[in-house]
């Protein structure tokens, strides 16, 4: 998969699950809240500059972590509460993303 492709696809996916968030926990509509639209900036500009897109899957199998601490767990909590919802809202990314970090994960074991 080449790297524009697949930082795309990790955008998208930061996009939904910040929206399905923010629709459920801060009742908005359409447009994301200030807050919610800020963490997805910062998420977007995180992945824009990312070095290691050619090898890792996700941000979350990555070794680095460059978000800022408070940054780091606000995605977290969106991450947490959108992750099991997303099989019902976007069955196809969910299954996609389950589809990349288990195969991730089988090939980090493998090597030696």
């Amino acid at each position: 998969m080449d790297t524009e492709r697949k930082r795309a696809q990790e955008k998208q996916v930061v996009h939904c699950m910040i929206a399905l968030y923010c629709r459920r926990k801060h009742h908005t509509r359409g447009a994301l809240c200030p807050d919610c639209a800020a963490l997805e900036a910062y998420a977007c500009q995180r992945s824009d500059h990312c070095p290691f897109i050619r090898t890792k899957t996700f941000c979350s199998q990555c070794k680095v972590h460059c978000y800022h601490p408070e940054m780091r767990e606000r995605i977290r909590q969106v991450m947490r509460f959108s992750g099991p919802r997303m099989l019902w809202v976007h069955p196809v990314l969910a299954v996609r993303h389950l589809w990349e970090t288990c195969r991730e994960r089988f090939q980090t074991r493998r090597k030696p």
